[in-house]
C-alpha cells in the first residue's frame, strides 16, 4: 500500500469531512475558504508521495481537511476553537480517539504564530500538513490570498512609513494590525526555511522566488519607476 493509500471506510468519512468543510467555508472571501482547503489537501498528498517516511495517510488528510474549520483569527483569537469543532465532527462519525488526538492536535499548532516564536509541531502528519498550509501562502496564490485577507480586515495595502515587525510572542502577532505588503516579511518570506520536509522545502523554493519578484515589481511600480 502506497503511503498516500486511505482505507474504503476511511476514504468514506474523507468524503464526508469534504462535504462538511465545503459547506462552513464556501462563502469565505478572506482566502481561507473551500479551495484554499481543497489546495492544503492536494498539496499535502503531493508531500506524502515525496517522502520516504512513513506516515498515517488518514490523519494527514483529516487534518488538512480541517485544519482550517474555525480559524483563530476569525473566532476572537480562540486557539482552540478550530480543534473544538473538529473533535465534535470526527466523534460524530465515530473515528477512533487515537486519530482524533492527533487530528486535533495538528489544527492547534499549525498556523505561524510569530516570526520568533518556536514551531510546535511534533509528528511526521503534522510537518506535512503544515507545509502543505505553508505552500498554499506562497507563490501566486499566497499573493492573491494575502490581498484578499488585508482587503477583508480593511488593512491598508502599503504604508512605506511603517516598517515590519519581527513578533517575539503569539499576543504580539496576534494583535498586529499592520499594512498587507508588511505581511511578506513578517510571516510569508520567512516560510520557505521553515519548511519541514523536504519535499516541501522544494516545491516552496519556486514559490518564495515568485513573491520576490511580485515585491520588487510592486515597488518599483510604487515609486514610478515603472
Amino acid at each position: 500500500m502506497k503511503q498516500t493509500d486511505v482505507t474504503t471506510d476511511q476514504r468514506a468519512i474523507l468524503e464526508r469531512t469534504e462535504e462538511f468543510v465545503r459547506k462552513t467555508l464556501e462563502k469565505d472571501s478572506t482566502g481561507h475558504d473551500w479551495w484554499h482547503i481543497y489546495r492544503v489537501q492536494k498539496n499535502a498528498i503531493r508531500i506524502m508521495a515525496g517522502e520516504k517516511d512513513g506516515c498515517d495517510a488518514f490523519v494527514v488528510r483529516l487534518a488538512a481537511l480541517l485544519h482550517d474549520i474555525a480559524d483563530w483569527k476569525f473566532h476572537g483569537g480562540d486557539t482552540k476553537a478550530g480543534s473544538r469543532v473538529a473533535r465534535a465532527f470526527l466523534n460524530q462519525h465515530l473515528v477512533d480517539e487515537k486519530t482524533v488526538e492527533h487530528v486535533c492536535e495538528i489544527i492547534d499548532t499549525t498556523s505561524f504564530k510569530g516570526a520568533g516564536v518556536a514551531n510546535e509541531i511534533r509528528t511526521v502528519e503534522g510537518m506535512i500538513v503544515q507545509d502543505a498550509d505553508r505552500l498554499d501562502a506562497l507563490g501566486a496564490v499566497g499573493i492573491a490570498r494575502t490581498f484578499a485577507y488585508g482587503g477583508a480586515m480593511q488593512r491598508s495595502m502599503y504604508e512605506p512609513e511603517e516598517k515590519p515587525q519581527m513578533h517575539n510572542s503569539f499576543e504580539e502577532y496576534k494583535n498586529s494590525k499592520g499594512h498587507t505588503v508588511n505581511h511578506f516579511y513578517e510571516k510569508l518570506l520567512l516560510l520557505k526555511d521553515r519548511m519541514n520536509t523536504e519535499t516541501g522545502r522544494k516545491l516552496a523554493h519556486s514559490r518564495h522566488a515568485f513573491m520576490e519578484q511580485f515585491l520588487a515589481r510592486f515597488f518599483s511600480e510604487w515609486s514610478g519607476e515603472t
